[in-house]
């Protein structure tokens, strides 16, 4: 350029008009205004060749095409520009593979990029930085939340139960049912995990493929399933605890004998409302866990534990009549 008699801004300008176009007048059509611009035709700009054959003018008049002062090269470069907090940023999207957890996924490869970093195989230039993001932090968000949520949950069902039975034993033999249920939630998600359960099929369609049993992470939907559950565990210990607490109202027994006669007579005449109380959550449960339209990515891994808790809970029958008689019994002593 300076063997031209050109300066950078000469050529910046020839460029602008060539290529980009510059408005030289509005053209003014009632309320409406069109700028009129002049640019190279498009035939004669659309690729690298032809943007080399621009002519620049010298200081002396002669037409200098561009090629003669430029290197001009074809290189692919963002498809868009971002940024995020003032900085470009540009995204890495990446999948997880099969019987991984996101959060799993997200700090095995946190833990990879720092080795890489350590040891020199991965350089950043000063100003760069990486950041997991997506997913993974709506994931941690969510499990900061359910660290104080569930606690809360178990603290109100206790509470509710001591409102009923005023004392604190008869409200944690009650509050057995959700340690029961707890227990019966995660058996389910295992069973879902094994290539064997439920591996069957009946009028030609798999059980697995019809319940579409897999490997069950512990996300937020399982977590909110638990939440449900447990809320669900302590009505049979109620239907239960609240009949023998009558009838020990009604008999007054005296003797060790005579609390087991009123526990099993109690218990007996309540086995039906608790199995019945358990069977509609269950049967409701069944076409939440075969559904396979929109949300049932997340309502299915909501009732998975909801399931097996209630499956299991069948237990509470015979857990709180037990431990109602080992109280009653230490009262008498």
């Amino acid at each position: 350029m300076a063997r031209y008699g050109m300066t950078v801004s000469d050529v910046q300008e020839v460029l602008q008009v060539a290529v980009g176009g510059m408005s030289l007048s509005t053209s003014v059509e009632g309320r409406e205004r069109f700028p009129l611009r002049v640019r190279y035709a498009r035939e004669l700009r659309d690729n690298p060749e032809d943007l080399k054959r621009i002519l620049i003018p010298a200081i002396n008049g002669v037409q200098i095409p561009l090629s003669e002062i430029a290197d001009i090269d074809y290189a692919r470069g963002a498809q868009m520009i971002r940024s995020e907090n003032t900085f470009l940023v540009g995204y890495v999207i990446f999948d997880k593979m099969e019987g991984k957890a996101e959060v799993d996924v997200i700090n095995e490869a946190d833990k990879t990029m720092k080795q890489k970093l350590g040891s020199g195989s991965i350089n950043l230039v000063p100003g760069v930085t990486y950041k997991f993001a997506g997913n993974y932090e709506q994931q941690l968000r969510a499990t900061k939340r359910l660290a104080i949520v569930i606690p809360i949950s178990l603290i109100l069902i206790l509470l509710l139960l001591f409102f009923q039975f005023r004392t604190v034993t008869a409200s944690f033999i009650h509050f057995s049912g959700v340690f029961v249920a707890f227990a019966g939630g995660f058996i389910m998600l295992w069973l879902y995990s094994q290539d064997w359960f439920m591996n069957f099929s009946v009028s030609g369609i798999n059980m697995r493929d019809l319940f579409q049993m897999h490997t069950i992470n512990l996300s937020v939907a399982v977590w909110v399933g638990f939440i449900a559950l447990f809320g669900i565990a302590t009505n049979d210990g109620v239907i239960m605890g609240t009949y023998i607490h009558q009838v020990f109202e009604e008999k007054h027994p005296v003797t060790v004998h005579e609390v087991h006669e009123a526990v099993v007579t109690a218990g007996l005449k309540r086995v039906r409302p608790a199995m019945m109380t358990t069977a509609v959550a269950v049967i409701a449960l069944l076409p939440v866990l075969s559904s396979t339209g929109k949300g049932s990515d997340i309502m299915v891994p909501m009732a998975i534990p909801a399931f097996g808790g209630m499956v299991i809970q069948v237990m509470t029958v015979f857990v709180v009549p037990l431990l109602q008689a080992v109280w009653r019994e230490n009262k008498l002593k």
